[in-house]
């Protein structure tokens, strides 16, 4: 099978944060203000989640929660212990990246049923717990193996039925996604892309807004702005950009820029450059 995360990953950078590594002595609280995501780790224990516009929940057994969008949530530690690793990160969230439209605010998965993440995890332990040199740089490395990992056995166990990850699981949509992926700069077409898909026209468009929740068009369009966004942060012109995800010119690139971001490439560069 074709790799479906490989254009996410180059296209998005993957960048995490290890800022809690042990015993949660008191509530934190986490504001979606901030931009970021956040993956914690429930090793042993209970806490109680609490998430913006979601009941109370309490977790007493080994569980992994992903916020990919920035949330409003906050853990409480009962009982007197909760062991947890935690992390901020940041993949492609202040750009169009479709993953982050793709899943829920707050993503709650038992570490029981993920035992793909094992060998992971138990380094991650281990390093959480011992005070070897590097161990910042080997404990955020970890975190972001464990975002992929954790994606990808979100596609292979199909635990998502709706958004991007739902299209990438579904093997026809998943040719078609990984083509436009691959080469935004190609003049795509319905057609185009059903024939990748090995569907019929209708069949295909039908289909793909079922799964991924937009048309195959406006995804197009959705991807092409994304990468321009992460194309722009890495420094390169303009001109470059618009060749590169199917614009062909630097002003027909700014005015589908403008329409969907509401600034022109340059505008909102100096707002979110790096």
């Amino acid at each position: 099978m074709d790799d479906r995360l490989v254009w996410l990953l180059e296209r998005f950078e993957l960048r995490a944060r290890v800022f809690q590594a042990g015993p949660l002595c008191r509530a934190a609280s986490f504001d979606a203000a901030d931009g970021l995501g956040y993956v914690h780790v429930l090793r042993s224990g209970a806490v109680q989640v609490t998430g913006s516009g979601e009941r109370p929940a309490r977790i007493d057994e080994p569980t992994l929660l992903l916020c990919m969008n920035p949330t409003d949530h906050r853990l409480h530690p009962l009982g007197g212990h909760a062991d947890l690793v935690c992390a901020s990160f940041e993949f492609g969230l202040a750009l169009s990246n479709p993953l982050a439209r793709a899943l829920p605010g707050l993503l709650r998965v038992p570490l029981a049923d993920i035992p793909d993440l094992d060998a992971t995890l138990a380094l991650l332990f281990r390093e959480a717990s011992e005070r070897h040199c590097g161990r910042q740089a080997v404990l955020d490395r970890l975190m972001e193996v464990v975002i992929v990992q954790l994606l990808r056995d979100l596609m292979d166990q199909r635990r998502l039925g709706f958004g991007l990850l739902a299209g990438l699981a579904d093997p026809r949509l998943m040719k078609a996604l990984n083509a436009l992926h691959a080469a935004p700069e190609r003049a795509w077409t319905l057609a185009g892309l059903a024939a990748e898909a090995g569907m019929s026209r209708a069949r295909f468009a039908a289909r793909f807004r079922e799964v991924v929740g937009v048309t195959p068009l406006a995804y197009l369009a959705e991807w092409r702005l994304g990468v321009a966004q992460s194309l722009l942060r890495r420094g390169r012109p303009v001109q470059v950009i618009a060749d590169a995800v199917g614009y062909g010119s630097a002003s027909a690139l700014s005015r589908a820029f403008t329409a969907r971001i509401g600034a022109s490439p340059t505008e909102w560069l100096r707002r979110h450059a790096p």
